[in-house]
């Protein structure tokens, strides 16, 4: 009794002590973002040459996938093999809308190689920008919470999730693939030849607005991301990935937190495919391609599970890794790309920031957490510490 008196008297200098090395953190890494942002925003555009930007625009889009990946498979524990759905679907939503910037009554071109006359009902509402903005997060996210639903409600988790995604991802594929009439099947859209706000997306000023826009955007989804997981719902996220059936004997249905999750990660693959596309210049069901969903993973691989930052940075590595390597050895670069991914696995298992914390652990340093557990919790140690 007497060792329970002592910590709740020491609990609130204690608890006052958390709070304001909370809030040092939090201004740090706000200052850090926002440093970042501006140098990415503002000076990078000032530098690099315009394909350079666009390469890099495409990068950072690709970034914002891979936190959307990182949320459901680093935090949640939910290794998505299917991301290439929501990220097509995106993409095709702008796709349409720009296909469909012409003079009254004209029909995108490739309708005329099919007999096609009438503008079919699926294209209609992609007339209005705003009614395609919502369409690029609000769909993908439906689909993503219905194929969540029908797994999640059977109890799929692990490897046989996995499947079950790279199943789906197959359907997607091979349906795009087939509705020629409708999107132009393989061939796909292509958006570098259309007008937005009355100057080619493809112009130079259209593709300095595309980038800062996703410079923007990766902004906003990381700190979406942060919020979602610094909370209670990030630690009954953790608590899911680390023990699914001990949360269920607490009180909680896992099943529609996994299905929440799972549906804001599709939104975000969403957001991040319709940038891709439009500094791409075309969408392609090839975008719903089984290595390319799984590069996905990768980069949130590479970089570090549970960390968001890691998400960031292992794309930007391998994607420019990737581009260096293809133009300089254009004949062997995949093999120099397998033996980076190789490399990765064996020697840091747990990504290049868990690398850090390892060797910093090793060091005797502060350990820094990248792959965050129940037990090291300092919330939950504390509770503990107040129970006994």
């Amino acid at each position: 009794m007497k060792t329970t008196t002592q910590n709740i008297a020491i609990d609130p200098v204690t608890r006052q002590e958390t709070v304001k090395e909370q809030k040092r953190k939090l201004m740090i890494e706000a200052f850090s973002i926002l440093g970042v942002a501006l140098i990415f925003g503002l000076l990078l555009p000032l530098i690099l040459p315009a394909f350079r930007l666009r390469l890099l625009g495409r990068f950072l889009s690709l970034a914002i996938v891979a936190l959307g990946i990182d949320l459901i498979w680093g935090y949640t524990g939910l290794l998505s093999l299917g991301h290439g759905i929501f990220f097509a679907l995106g993409g095709y939503g702008l796709a349409m809308y720009l296909n469909l910037q012409l003079p009254q009554g004209q029909l995108p071109e490739f309708f005329s190689l099919y007999g096609v006359n009438e503008l079919p009902l699926l294209w209609k509402p992609f007339y209005s920008l705003p009614v395609t903005i919502l369409a690029i997060i609000i769909v993908p996210a439906i689909v993503a919470a219905l194929l969540g639903y029908l797994i999640f409600r059977n109890r799929i988790r692990g490897v046989y999730f996995s499947i079950l995604t790279q199943a789906a991802l197959l359907v997607f594929f091979n349906f795009f693939n087939g509705q020629q009439k409708l999107i132009n099947g393989t061939n796909g859209l292509k958006t570098d030849t259309q007008p937005i706000f009355g100057v080619l997306a493809s112009s130079p000023s259209a593709q300095r607005g595309f980038y800062i826009t996703t410079v923007i955007l990766l902004v906003l989804v990381y700190l979406l991301c942060r919020w979602l997981t610094s909370g209670r719902l990030g630690r009954l996220l953790v608590a899911i990935r680390d023990d699914e059936v001990r949360v269920r004997f607490t009180g909680y249905n896992p099943t529609w937190f996994k299905v929440l999750v799972f549906a804001i990660s599709g939104a975000i693959a969403g957001i991040a495919g319709a940038l891709y596309t439009v500094q791409t210049g075309i969408i392609t069901p090839n975008a719903m391609d089984v290595a390319f969903s799984i590069e996905m993973v990768i980069w949130v691989a590479v970089g570090g599970r549970a960390t968001l930052v890691g998400a960031i940075l292992g794309t930007l590595l391998v994607r420019l890794a990737q581009t260096t390597l293809s133009e300089q050895f254009p004949e062997i670069w995949l093999f120099f790309q397998g033996a980076l991914f190789l490399s990765v696995v064996t020697i840091l298992p747990n990504g290049i920031l868990g690398g850090i914390r390892d060797l910093r652990s090793y060091l005797g340093r502060r350990k820094l957490v990248t792959y965050p557990s129940l037990e090291e919790d300092p919330d939950v140690q504390k509770e503990r510490e107040l129970e006994t």
